[in-house]
Parts: C-alpha cells; sequence; structure tokens
C-alpha cells in the first residue's frame, strides 16, 4: 500500500500544478493588463486560453491514452507544463503569451482528466478513495502556494508578471523526473495490452510484495474434468488474484447472472476430487493453485439477489430510483462495519499450494516474449527473476491420461496437514492472508457440464464473483461428508452472492469452435483490436456514462465559482481588508491574501475529506453535504436581499455561509465527481469514457465562467445564489437516485455492477 500511494503521491504533483496555474494567473493579470495595456476581452483570451487548451486536449487525451498509456500522457503533460512556464517568462507580447497559455491548458487538461483514471487503476480498492482526493488536496495546496507567493512578490515596488508566471517551470521539471524515474505505468493498461509480466512486476512493486500467487485454479479445473477420451486445450498464467482480476476485467458486457451459494472449504476433498453425496454441490476454483471450494447453490438466502429479483422495499417507495443503487446498496449493508477492509470471504485460507510436482511444459505468456521466440532472451529473464511463476503452462495435447505428465495428487495427509489453515472465518473477523481482491469480493471460477441433445457432453466456463452476506457462525453438519472427518460447529460454512458470467477471455469465437474444457485465448489478442466505440454502445457502459457526465456537470453549475468570485466582496465587507490597508498592505495585496487564507481553510476539510472517503463512502458523503451547500446558498441569497440588518451582521453572516460551503464542497462534492468517472467505466473504454466526462467538465467550466457576469449584471447576486441553490437541489436528487456507492469495491466488480443494473432497468422498462 505504501509503494501505491507514493505513486499516487507522485502524480498528483500535475493536479498541484494546475492550482499553482489558478492561482498565478489570477494574481498576474493585474499586472498583465497594465503592462501591455490590454482590454477587456483581450484579458479574457488570456485567462480563458488554459481553458480551451485543457478542453482542446480533452477531446483526444482518452482514445490516446488507451492506445499508447497513462504514463507516457503524465509524461507529455510535465513536458508541456515546463514548455508553458518557460514561454510564459519570456512571452515578448500577448500573442506568445496566449500561445504559452495554450500550452498550459495542455498540460492542465492531461493531468486533470488522466491522473484519477490512473490512480484508480493503481491503488487498492480499500484505499482508492482516499487516494484519489489526493487531486483535490494538491491542487488546493498548489494555489494556497501560489498565492503566499503572488502575495510575497505584489509587496515589490514592481512585481513582475513573467517571473510569477515561469515559476511553474520548476516544480514542472520535478514533475517530469518523477513522471520518467519514478511513475510505473498503469498495471491494469499492461494486462489489456497482454503485457502480463510487466504487469506482475509492477503489481509487486505497488503492492510491496514479491510473492506471486499462481493462477492455478483453471489448473485444477483441468484435472478435475480430465476423462481418458478427452481432449482438451488451455493457456494459462502464474500470477496473484489481483493480476486474474485484471485480466477479468478485459470484458465488455457480458451476460451476468446472481446466484446464492452456501460454501465450505474444497480441502476437505482430495486435489481433483469432486464432491459426491450431492449432484448440486459444485467445486469453485480460486486464483491458487490448490485454492477451491465446494458450493451448493440455494435460493432466497441472498439479499443481493432477492434484491435483483424483487428490488427492494426503498426502490418500491422511490420508483424513479435506478435499480443499480438499490444492486450497490445491497452489497454494502452486508460489508462488515470492524475489521480489515480487504476480503472477508474466506480470509484465512491462505495460498494452499500442492506439494506436488508438476511436469508440465512451459512458456511466457507475454506479448514481448512470444516477439522473442528464438532468441537468447530466456536465461536473461531467468537471471532477473529466478521465481518459477514468471512462467506459465501452455497446456495443449490429446491424452489418455492427466498422470502421464503430471504427479499424483498430495495425498489425504498433507491435506488434512493443513486443515488448521483452511477456516473461513475467524472469531475476530479480521482478515489474515486474505487471497481476495478486496471489499469482501473474491475471483473464483467454475466448469459445469451437461450431457447435449446429440449425446455429447457440453461444458460451461464460468467466472465468479463471491460476496459473502451475513455473519458467519454455527452451522451443525457438514456441507460435504468425508468419512473418518469431524467438521467444526463455528465459522466452516457461508452464505454468499455471486456474479456469475463468461470469463473475458473464453471468447465467442473461441465457444463456436466448442472446446473441452476451458480454454482461453491470449489477452495480446483481444488487446491488438484496441479500443471500441461500439463498446460504449453497451448498456452498462451508457448506464455510468450518464452517471458520470451527469455529476461532472451539475457540479460546475452548483456555484463554486460564484462563491470564488464572491469571496473576496464578503471579506471586504468584513472589514478584512480595511485591517489590512491600516497595516500598510495595498488592496491588491490584500486581495491576494485573502484568496490564500480562502485556500488554506479548504486543506483540512480536504484532509477530512480523505480519511472518510472509504469510511462513510461517496455517495453518502454527497447526500451529506450537499444540503449544507442548498442551505448556505439560501441564506446568502436571504442576506444579500434583506436590508433590514445591519453590515456588520450582514458581513459575518455571509462571511460564514462562504466558509461552510468551501469546506462542505472541498470534503465531498469538489472529488468526488472525479473520484466516480475514473471507478465506474469499465478497463477496455476507461480512457475515452473518461475524456466524454471530462469534456462535459472543461465544456460547463467555460460556460460557468462567462455567464456568470451575464447573471450579476441581469438578476443580481441574490438570482444567482439563488439559481446555484436550485441547482444544489437538483444535484441531490441526481445523487439519490442515480448515483451508487463505490467505496471498496474493485473496478472491475463496479463495471459488472452496472451491466447487471442496467440490464434489470431495461426489463423494469
Amino acid at each position: 500500500m505504501n509503494g501505491a500511494a507514493l505513486v499516487a503521491i507522485a502524480a498528483t504533483i500535475g493536479n498541484f500544478l494546475q492550482g499553482w496555474d489558478n492561482a498565478t494567473i489570477a494574481g498576474a493579470i493585474v499586472y498583465i493588463k497594465k503592462d501591455l495595456n490590454l482590454g477587456t476581452t483581450v484579458e479574457g483570451l488570456v485567462v480563458a486560453m488554459s481553458l480551451i487548451g485543457a478542453t482542446a486536449i480533452t477531446t483526444c487525451s482518452g482514445p490516446i491514452s488507451d492506445w499508447l498509456g497513462r504514463r507516457p500522457m503524465l509524461i507529455l503533460s510535465s513536458v508541456l507544463y515546463f514548455v508553458s512556464g518557460l514561454v510564459m517568462l519570456w512571452s515578448p507580447n500577448v500573442y506568445v503569451l496566449c500561445i504559452a497559455r495554450l500550452l498550459d491548458g495542455f498540460g492542465v487538461g492531461l493531468a486533470v482528466t488522466l491522473v484519477p483514471l490512473y490512480i484508480s487503476e493503481t491503488a487498492p480498492s480499500e484505499i482508492r478513495g482516499r487516494l484519489n482526493t489526493l487531486p483535490q488536496f494538491t491542487g488546493s495546496g498548489g494555489m494556497f502556494l501560489a498565492y503566499c507567493m503572488v502575495f510575497g512578490m505584489s509587496l515589490l515596488a514592481s512585481p513582475s508578471w513573467r517571473l510569477m508566471l515561469g515559476v511553474l517551470s520548476i516544480p514542472a521539471l520535478l514533475y517530469f523526473a518523477f513522471a520518467v524515474f519514478f511513475l510505473p505505468e498503469s498495471p491494469r493498461w499492461l494486462v489489456s495490452k497482454g503485457k502480463m509480466l510487466e504487469a506482475k512486476q509492477v503489481l509487486q512493486r505497488l503492492r510491496g510484495r514479491e510473492d506471486v500467487s499462481v493462477f492455478g485454479g483453471v489448473h485444477d479445473l483441468l484435472k478435475s474434468i480430465s476423462d481418458e477420451n478427452i481432449m482438451y486445450t488451455a493457456q494459462l498464467t502464474e500470477f496473484f488474484s489481483e493480476m486474474a482480476l485484471l485480466v477479468e476485467g478485459l470484458g465488455i458486457g457480458g451476460e451476468t447472472s446472481i446466484e446464492e451459494y452456501i460454501i465450505g472449504p474444497g480441502d476437505e476433498l482430495a486435489d481433483g476430487e469432486e464432491p459426491t453425496d450431492e449432484k448440486d454441490k459444485i467445486r469453485l476454483y480460486g486464483p491458487e493453485e490448490g485454492l477451491s471450494w465446494v458450493a451448493k447453490p440455494v435460493t432466497g438466502q441472498s439479499s443481493l439477489a432477492l434484491v435483483s429479483r424483487q428490488g427492494s422495499l426503498a426502490n418500491q417507495s422511490v420508483p424513479l430510483m435506478d435499480p443499480l443503487v438499490t444492486l450497490f446498496g445491497s452489497v454494502h449493508e452486508k460489508l462488515p462495519e470492524s475489521g480489515s477492509m480487504r476480503s472477508t470471504l474466506f480470509p484465512t485460507f491462505g495460498s494452499m499450494f500442492s506439494t506436488a510436482e508438476h511436469h508440465v511444459k512451459h512458456d511466457h505468456w507475454d506479448e514481448e516474449s512470444l516477439q522473442r521466440e528464438g532468441e537468447d532472451h530466456a536465461s536473461d529473464i531467468a537471471g532477473a527473476d529466478s521465481d518459477d511463476n514468471l512462467h506459465s503452462p501452455l497446456i495443449s495435447r490429446q491424452t489418455t491420461s492427466m498422470e502421464k505428465d503430471m504427479a499424483a495428487p498430495p495425498s489425504h495427509g498433507s491435506i488434512l496437514s493443513m486443515r488448521r489453515h483452511s477456516s473461513l472465518m475467524q472469531g475476530s473477523g479480521e482478515a489474515v492472508g486474505s487471497t481476495g481482491i478486496g471489499g469482501g469480493w473474491q475471483l473464483a471460477w467454475k466448469w459445469t457440464e451437461r450431457e447435449g441433445e446429440d449425446g455429447k457432453k457440453e461444458g460451461g466456463f464460468k467466472r465468479i464473483y463471491l460476496h459473502q452476506e451475513g455473519v458467519p457462525g454455527s452451522r451443525r453438519g457438514s456441507l460435504v461428508s468425508v468419512p473418518g472427518y469431524d467438521v467444526p460447529e463455528e465459522g466452516e460454512y457461508i452464505q454468499a452472492a455471486a456474479l456469475v458470467s463468461q470469463p473475458a477471455l473464453y471468447s465467442k469465437e473461441l465457444m463456436d469452435q466448442h472446446p473441452v474444457g476451458p480454454a482461453m485465448v491470449h489477452p495480446s489478442e483481444t488487446a491488438s483490436k484496441g479500443p471500441s466505440w461500439a463498446a460504449l454502445l453497451e448498456a452498462g457502459v451508457k448506464r455510468a456514462l450518464l452517471v458520470g457526465v451527469g455529476i461532472q456537470i451539475l457540479q460546475q453549475f452548483s456555484g463554486i465559482n460564484g462563491v470564488l468570485y464572491y469571496t473576496p466582496q464578503i471579506l471586504e465587507q468584513a472589514g478584512v481588508e480595511v485591517l489590512l490597508s491600516n497595516l500598510g498592505i495595498s488592496s491588491e495585496s490584500a486581495s491576494f491574501l485573502i484568496s490564500a487564507f480562502t485556500t488554506f481553510l479548504m486543506l483540512p476539510c480536504i484532509g477530512v475529506a480523505m480519511k472518510l472517503m472509504d469510511v462513510a463512502g461517496r455517495r453518502k458523503l454527497l447526500l451529506t453535504t450537499i444540503p449544507v451547500l442548498i442551505v448556505s446558498l439560501i441564506i446568502l441569497v436571504i442576506s444579500e436581499t434583506l436590508q433590514l440588518i445591519s453590515p456588520v451582521l450582514k458581513a459575518g453572516i455571509s462571511t460564514a455561509c462562504v466558509i461552510i460551503y468551501f469546506c462542505c464542497f472541498v470534503a465531498a462534492y469538489g472529488p468526488i465527481p472525479n473520484i466516480l468517472c475514473a471507478e465506474i467505466f469499465p478497463t477496455k473504454v476507461r480512457g475515452i469514457c473518461i475524456a466524454i466526462c471530462a469534456m462535459a467538465y472543461w465544456i460547463c467550466d467555460i460556460i460557468v465562467t462567462y455567464t456568470l457576469p451575464v447573471m450579476l449584471s441581469s438578476i443580481g447576486l441574490a438570482g444567482a445564489f439563488g439559481v446555484y441553490a436550485v441547482v444544489c437541489f437538483i444535484s441531490w436528487v441526481f445523487v439519490f437516485l442515480r448515483v451508487p456507492e463505490t467505496k471498496g469495491m474493485p473496478l472491475e466488480v463496479i463495471t459488472e455492477f452496472f451491466a447487471v443494473g442496467a440490464r434489470q432497468a431495461t426489463k423494469a422498462d
């Protein structure tokens, strides 16, 4: 987690530079218009060129990042910041200054769009919200430090606006150094391009773990379905459960069903042995070799499945609520209140590796190594990492006996010797040696067979996201009967909901070939197709775009720009500027100091938000803080409308409302839209979708910036704040009806939920 946190901090230097630029241009423009004799129109153009550049670059930043990667785009952002700072330092005239501001806008657009995406793809799900609040913190920190610098320079006899703007190049150079020498590529992007070896190494660095569990679940599954007359093909890779999760995230738009299981430990049976006491029991295979469970399908036990079939009582009383909001809510209602945020499903299983040696041909399942076949690179790789987990079995043969090439499974005694490590839950509920994928979720696969009409066996290879429901307790008896084996009463079996769908690498084309056994295609084959614009028409993606674009638009029209614009006037009415002028500070310097004070107030509030983001959750924070924004704006409207109150009382009330508004906004409505947009889209189209949401953000930013003076002249300050209060109310309704809770959930599970919720909404319509 420390590795992911350090990477996130380094990446958010781009947001620090955005905040720095916003503050420096706000201060420098005072001196620019005097030095270059600018009119009002040209003055506005100099400020707006950054917005224009950010909007323009956003149109292509997403698809390019899906093509070239996240890291190259962050490097490009740092270069643009650096070059624009140098050009602004030199600027001989307004035309060169506008070009420099345009380049600066390109850097801002790339950072604002891609940093949240990059953090979401590298951070563990347990702290993803906290780390993705960092851009808001560093941006506000950049504004505060820049205002302090501008204030200090304004005290000089002849302040230099070129120096104010040119200082940007210094932190930009630091950003460039971190982006080039420290930031890794996103592991999810690497997996999407089939670069499995590199993705594994990046994950080891981000998670601070050298141990890499074997992706042996499918391997075990192969052994369990082996038959003397079966010909099978399979491609397997070795990586720990998060690597397996990243591969599964490549799929878009598969048919997903919600099932319910009662699950028990699978190590009660010898390796490859199937449960035989009841026909409806199945074996589930985890992402580690030797890790499996026995499951019995049930009905009516899972709240998740119940919600998916009938809808919740809350949903029935609120007919406009999106079903996916209820689906997400049904999961979070069952999360444990204490203990680790990691998987609470089988936390103490640990990795139960088979002690048998498997004599299987190994090849690198990596796009780069496939291209180097026949060259003398194998020894180099082996020298760099002697771990056999760098290899993956490539099984493609016809056989009459699996035992010809594989050692016998371990004895029953060896399985029993590990029995004490296989308890499903500890009494304290703490996760120890968790094999989960985060947020109480576990990745597994299953293979089911049935006899077809022609008498041939037909199989189904399914991927399963399991989530524990309820509290594990005493369950009398055993789900699986093993002669001479007593099952402890406490905490041996749990109730779980399951999202069941086709594995990402079990393609439609592969299904048409009717393979026997769980055959999979190589990730590089799916990666070669690149991002598909047609995928944007998938029901789940469209639903996510509605949430992402909607919340970005509403955030921009919620009044933050108007309050920022009005803050100096509020503090001036409160007598702050008069007090500062009595100390010998000019009105311009006083304005900069007031702005520095305002941005400083944001920092502790964002710190609180970082603490709460993964505890209270995104949705709850929004639903709690937006009403405070509404009340603050309404009080500002009343204080502007009523002329009976004294100026001192009016200034005091207005100052309090502005401070409360700022604190609540930056704690929730400021960072959360970007956090959500970085979480809710599938890996293959995440860049494109983020770009669409960012486009909506920047266009609305431009609209708000240029309509605010018009609103002030036409309907006055009270009318403008009244409009913002109405938009905040609409925002609360939108969040309540459409925005789900995503805290602690793996990105791949979130996108799967959007697909399920979208299909339910379609059926309901």
